[in-house]
């Protein structure tokens, strides 16, 4: 992808970064989402498959399904702005003239095919407002036809924090270039992100790269999956920003099986807390999906010291400095574990350590939560259990279940509908 030009006159820099993520399931501080909005309505029958979905969501309940989800993340983390929604972030940044003639000047580049190029001057000359409706939904007055970005829900696939840098994706699928540019524009122009610009790492033409294929598992380990969507030549890259530009002093590359179920590592493989994952078991297995690459820097520049691993568990047990407990998705009979992993038991999301958000159709996979001293309670009593008291994180292990039944028919689970810009530094905060 193509970098997009700086602002001519940034806000100035503050000394904190808004990005920063030492690992997985520390307290989170902010996160990026999507509430489903005007373009899921326009998935249709006829052109869901193009827009990757497998079925059509009842719009109205998915939207209050995603609104409880965050309610959740605000009584957790217990600060007003803990979500911020990519829409509103849109709008804000397109305020910007050069903003909204950057955003259009990369969509007529990206997407030639669509021959936008013959209406950009009016794009241009779109509002803030209006732009942001053709972004969305492509509709406008102009005489052409673009299509929805109905997957924008997923933000976790934008880009991906580690420590204070943020890796912006390249989308593998056309059906998903707008949001890459969308999340580019906002990164390089909105006033809460353009005076970090030099936090953006921007990967190399030709690699593709979604976000929920990397894992922060320590502050000096990152994992990342080659699967369909994110190539190795991509893992490459991104091993090699890391290794230059932050703690982090080794990368596991993961295969995965290109298909559908498995696209993301983070469909297979998720941190309940620091010592706990929610895993697909046959991940797991002696002879499990694929090899497990270990990189680390090498004495000399823009080389590494490889170690090939044909199981993933015995790589990640060599790295990190402490023990795992993997507790299996859909439990020990392996047609329910691929009936839950279908339905995204093993993405879960840990607003804190011990306290996470699934599906509540993934009965099985709670139920080795509950083996594992988490209680589990729905969305809706967590949120009245605390209504008028705080949520202390650590205090307890707390596997929430979210309906979902709307939401988990657009295939991504809680981790895939969040992008967590900032956690804190100690896994229960900051003033522990």
């Amino acid at each position: 992808m193509d970098t997009l030009d700086a602002p001519a006159s940034p806000s100035p820099r503050t000394d904190e970064s808004v990005y920063g993520i030492p690992a997985e399931a520390h307290l989170l501080k902010q996160v990026v989402v999507h509430t489903p909005g005007e373009e899921m309505e326009l998935v249709a029958p006829d052109n869901r498959e193009e827009l990757l979905f497998d079925d059509i969501l009842f719009v109205g309940h998915a939207r209050k399904e995603h609104q409880l989800m965050c309610s959740v993340f605000e009584k957790i983390v217990g600060r007003p702005d803990t979500v911020l929604q990519i829409s509103d972030l849109l709008l804000e940044t397109f305020e910007r003239e050069e903003a909204r003639h950057a955003f259009v000047e990369k969509l007529c580049r990206s997407l030639p095919e669509q021959n936008l190029g013959t209406v950009e001057g009016e794009l241009k000359q779109f509002t803030p407002s209006d732009l942001r409706q053709f972004a969305l939904t492509g509709k406008s007055d102009l005489d052409i036809r673009v299509q929805p970005v109905p997957n924008l829900m997923f933000t976790r696939d934008l880009a991906a924090v580690v420590h204070d840098h943020i890796i912006l994706s390249h989308a593998a699928t056309v059906a998903r270039t707008r949001e890459s540019i969308i999340i580019n524009v906002i990164l390089n122009y909105h006033p809460r992100f353009a005076p970090h610009s030099d936090k953006v790492i921007e990967l190399p033409p030709g690699v593709t790269f979604e976000g929920g294929d990397l894992l922060v598992a320590s502050p000096d380990t990152v994992l990342i999956g080659h699967s369909e969507r994110t190539s190795f030549g991509a893992v490459m890259s991104i091993a090699h920003e890391l290794f230059d530009r932050t703690p982090v002093e080794h990368v596991i590359a993961v295969d995965l099986p290109r298909r559908r179920a498995t696209m993301h590592l983070d469909t297979v493989f998720t941190f309940a807390s620091p010592t706990e994952v929610i895993a697909f078991p046959p991940l797991l297995e002696t002879h499990g999906f694929g090899y497990a690459v270990h990189l680390r820097p090498s004495d000399e520049p823009g080389q590494f010291v490889t170690d090939m691993r044909t199981n993933f568990r015995d790589a990640l047990n060599t790295v990190l400095d402490r023990d795992l407990t993997y507790i299996p998705c859909g439990g020990t009979d392996r047609l329910h574990q691929e009936r839950e992993q279908w339905t995204d038991g093993a993405n879960v999301f840990a607003a804190a350590p011990g306290a996470i958000l699934g599906y509540e159709r993934n009965r099985r996979t709670f139920d080795r939560l509950q083996d594992h001293g988490y209680r589990v309670v729905s969305a809706e009593s967590f949120l009245s259990y605390y209504e008028s008291s705080p949520f202390v994180p650590g205090s307890e292990k707390v596997a929430i279940q979210l309906g979902g039944t709307e939401l988990s028919r657009g295939r991504g689970g809680p981790r895939c509908m969040t992008l967590p810009l900032a956690r804190h530094s100690h896994p229960t905060g900051d003033n522990a």
